[in-house]
């Protein structure tokens, strides 16, 4: 989950500079990480509960082919709750994800490279 962390974090900023190519990179990277929870830990609480994240995903995935910020940004909202319902849903309640106010990584520029 640390990984998706990350992840959920590059994608805000990557949403924010409309850099639509990296932020399709994360939200992919994102979905790997769940297929690879859902396929390699299956037998813990989380991954019973882990198919909710998937209307998020598809919300996020939509704004970044269309190429629309606005609709980005409510599906990133979108995704941020949905976190946090299945963290709630699975008693990972302390565990609160909320969009972050700075880049994760220093060494990463996310404005669009021309």
């Amino acid at each position: 989950m640390s990984s998706i962390q990350v992840h959920h974090a590059k994608l805000w900023f990557a949403g924010q500079n409309q850099n639509w190519k990296l932020a399709d990179f994360e939200v992919h990277e994102m979905t790997e990480a769940f297929n690879n929870i859902r396929q390699y830990q299956s037998e813990r609480k989380e991954s019973e509960k882990i198919e909710i994240i998937n209307p998020a995903l598809d919300s996020v995935n939509a704004a970044i082919q269309q190429k629309d910020p606005a609709l980005f940004k409510s599906g990133y909202v979108f995704l941020t709750n949905t976190c946090n319902n299945c963290h709630h849903a699975v008693d990972f309640e302390f565990n609160v994800v909320k969009i972050p106010e700075i880049p994760p990584v220093s060494n990463q520029d996310f404005k669009i490279n021309k």
